[in-house]
């Protein structure tokens, strides 16, 4: 009998499971190289963000005759910072500018790193000011910041929210440290700052590339139980008729299995009845 159609099929069964296997492989790959480990970029703040810290810092110079800044720094990047802002407006520096000849800035230092680094994401916050300022008093300052729920995890969770509050933390703690004049209207968000927004969860955005990889594994597991469950029945389904037995080389004809008879019946047929 001829076996070149079943060998077909299962060169073709062959050609498909490792088609699947290519494919699934492919698509984790791909999965891997989109997800890119996270997100390693630092956000800046949003534009509201800028607008309402200028406005809430040029009113806290205005009375204290302090200048009041801040700086959002990507770590892993050696350019220009990230943004800059102060109370002479958004994207300009505090720092060595004529037209603040005492100052205090606050400087976040944000570093995200990737999810196969075994370092964790962190943040630097310092507080600088003018040469006439102590190091002692700008140390206090940023203390205060910590002590105000401004922590480094704040930071790295939203640094461009958290670095602009900072900056309008400034003129309170500046009073505090005795850097400035109590202003005579108190400076709105800064004595209660509102609570972070709620980040909701990333575990499907850092983990989907994982995810995917595992829904294609599952099927793939499942396609070889599937073909394997089919091959096994075929290999062990009943024949669908016996093929008649064929004579033996010698011409001898082979011995052809009967019934066996109901006991008594030859007994039966050979009887005759007596005659009377």
């Amino acid at each position: 009998m001829s076996t070149g159609k079943p060998a077909a099929k299962k060169k073709t069964a062959a050609w498909a499971v490792w088609l699947t296997i290519g494919l699934v492989v492919a698509g984790c790959v791909a999965a891997g190289v989109l997800n890119n480990d996270g997100d390693t970029t630092v956000a800046a703040p949003a534009a509201d963000e800028r607008a309402d810290s200028v406005a809430i810092l040029q009113r806290s110079s205005a009375e204290q005759g302090l200048c009041y800044g801040w700086e959002l720094v990507d770590y892993y990047d050696y350019g220009d910072p990230l943004n800059v802002g102060s109370n002479l407006g958004d994207g300009v520096a505090v720092e060595e500018n004529p037209s603040c000849p005492r100052w205090v800035q606050v400087t976040a230092n944000i570093g995200y790193v990737s999810e196969s680094s075994e370092s964790n994401d962190f943040a630097r916050i310092q507080v600088t000011g003018s040469p006439d300022i102590d190091s002692a008093d700008l140390w206090q300052v940023e203390r205060g910041l910590e002590r105000l729920g401004l922590t480094e995890d704040v930071f790295v969770d939203d640094p461009g929210w958290a670095v602009t509050r900072a900056a309008v933390m400034l003129p309170l703690l500046a009073v505090e440290a005795g850097l400035a004049e109590p202003a005579d209207t108190p400076v709105p968000a800064a004595a209660s700052p509102s609570p972070l927004p709620d980040a909701g969860s990333d575990y499907l955005r850092d983990r989907w590339g994982w995810l995917l990889a595992t829904v294609g594994l599952i099927l793939l597991a499942a396609l070889f139980v599937t073909v394997g469950v089919v091959q096994r029945r075929r290999t062990t389904a009943p024949g669908r008729g016996a093929a008649p037995d064929a004579p033996s080389r010698s011409g001898r004809k082979r011995r052809v299995d009967v019934p066996a008879q109901r006991a008594g019946a030859d007994t039966a047929q050979s009887r005759t009845r007596e005659k009377a």
